[in-house]
């Protein structure tokens, strides 16, 4: 008997439970997305008009890229609802490219994988979501205020065109250091988000327009007098009075070279080249840097400046706050599972100045592997966190009804050519009742779990019956033989993982 056989029996047309990964889920996606919720969804979520930060520990397969998922679904709705209050969703997730990077900056025996992420610093948290968040934003602007992939963060050319100067600046500035779209080279990629701005620097030619007035004089002038005798003084002068009108222009191109150096030394985690940033920052005009931010240093105070800037000009293009999602943070290769690199990765964040920095929502979904660090703790790390004012969710647990209810939506979900949606109380003997099924289910404890579960018990039942005399009820001895068997292979995994 075939699994697909069982299910055409129910007018289910394809396996509610074949799939364990949320972010490669269609049937999720399509239709279970906006349907069961975790029971700490309220305080995981908050409100948009109120930003706040939630910190949820959870183990593998309990749901955290779910959650970042319903998290950016509802959030995308809410912006459709409130286009001049919306928020800008950063979703960082991705962390291979940033460490990789950063890796390759070290030397020695601190690019071994646990010495480099003991490196691992605030500041290149920040420099990654500011990244993040002007390379999306600089993209939007590129492409005339659309977004091609989330149509809610569209920006109405008219909020554009209202820009001031100064935000004009602030987001230049930003795309100076930040910009890191790949499609084209950074300088074509400035000027055309610096025509799009319609952001004048003619005032910065003036240095380079002195240096060629001055030569022109010059060579001129020695025309003029090219009769007379001249001496190696009168050589000298001639010299020196071209290099003198070429002076501001020299000391602009070193003053950008030196910046320069100093933010590719200081933005450790994307590779920047030290002459484009030498370029980019002399194109600016002498008093639109003064004074300004500039990433050259190991702190983060100026990262600090930098996010009010961009929630600045984010807040007059109808963005009133930032929504940032960091999630799957055990999965880069140079993690590669190990508790103690991902403490290491995650632990900087526990900053509550960064946590608390208005109009910012951060949404942390982590491992439960690294739960266990932070009864370790010292007192000192506790007060710098704040924990206590974080919305922490210590384990993303499941009960046995939650999980009922999961199993039924995706069941319900792919019943297409049903008259009658069935249950997953349907698919067992009338001798199991909904209390032990969900009995049943409370000790597997995570979504994943209870899929490849299921999976499982399909496949157990299907292998005991033939093709010409199919059975469609599942007994009671088949699902608690497979119970058995899958709990005790859950529990070795869990021994091998350290989490059991």
């Amino acid at each position: 008997m075939k699994i697909h056989q069982f299910l055409d029996h129910y007018g289910v047309t394809e396996n509610p439970y074949a799939q364990e990964d949320a972010s490669a889920d269609h049937i999720f996606m399509e239709h279970c997305l906006s349907g069961t919720y975790h029971s700490a969804w309220d305080k995981i979520y908050g409100n948009p008009k109120a930003p706040a930060t939630s910190v949820v520990f959870g183990e593998q397969g309990s749901g955290k890229t779910a959650l970042r998922l319903q998290i950016v679904g509802n959030l995308q709705k809410y912006n459709q609802e409130h286009p001049n209050e919306r928020a800008f969703i950063i979703q960082y997730e991705d962390f291979n490219p940033f460490l990789d990077c950063f890796r390759e900056r070290l030397s020695g025996r601190r690019r071994k994988p646990e010495k480099a992420m003991q490196s691992w610093q605030l500041w290149d948290h920040m420099d990654a979501i500011l990244i993040l968040a002007t390379t999306r934003l600089a993209d939007i602007l590129r492409n005339n205020g659309t977004d091609a992939q989330d149509q809610s963060h569209s920006i109405p050319p008219e909020k554009i065109d209202a820009l001031s100067r100064a935000q004009k600046r602030d987001l230049m500035l930003l795309a100076t250091f930040y910009d890191q779209n790949r499609d084209d080279p950074p300088a074509r990629r400035w000027s055309l988000l610096k025509r799009k701005l319609r952001y004048t620097t003619f005032k910065s030619l003036w240095d380079r327009l002195l240096g060629i007035s001055v030569t022109l004089l010059v060579i001129i002038a020695v025309f003029s007098i090219s009769e007379t005798p001249w001496s190696s003084m009168t050589s000298l002068w001639i010299l020196g009075a071209i290099f003198a009108g070429w002076v501001p222009f020299l000391w602009k191109q070193l003053k950008g070279f030196w910046t320069g150096w100093s933010v590719v030394k200081q933005i450790r985690i994307v590779d920047h080249n030290r002459s484009t940033l030498r370029k980019l920052l002399t194109r600016f005009e002498s008093g639109d840097l003064a004074g300004q931010p500039i990433p050259s240093r190991p702190r983060g105070d100026d990262r600090y400046e930098l996010f009010s800037k961009l929630q600045g000009v984010l807040g007059d293009l109808g963005f009133t706050s930032i929504v940032v999602l960091i999630d799957r943070v055990d999965e880069p290769h140079l993690i590669n599972g190990s508790p103690e690199r991902m403490r290491d990765l995650i632990w900087p964040l526990f900053d509550n100045k960064f946590l608390k920095h208005p109009g910012i929502a951060f949404k942390l979904l982590l491992p439960s592997a690294v739960a266990g660090f932070l009864n370790r703790q010292e007192k000192e790390f506790y007060e710098k966190s704040r924990l206590d004012k974080q919305n922490l969710i210590p384990s993303l647990n499941w009960t046995g009804q939650g999980l009922y209810d999961v199993a039924n939506d995706r069941l319900k979900a792919c019943a297409k050519l049903a008259e009658t949606k069935p249950t997953i109380r349907d698919l067992f003997d009338d001798s199991v009742t909904e209390q032990e099924l969900i009995s049943v289910f409370d000790r597997l404890r995570a979504p994943r779990h209870l899929f490849k579960y299921l999976y499982r018990l399909l496949v157990d039942h299907c292998s005991k019956y033939t093709e010409t005399s199919p059975e469609w009820k599942i007994q009671r001895e088949t699902m608690q033989s497979t119970l058995a068997v899958f709990m005790k292979d859950l529990d070795a995994y869990d021994q091998k993982l350290g989490t059991g």
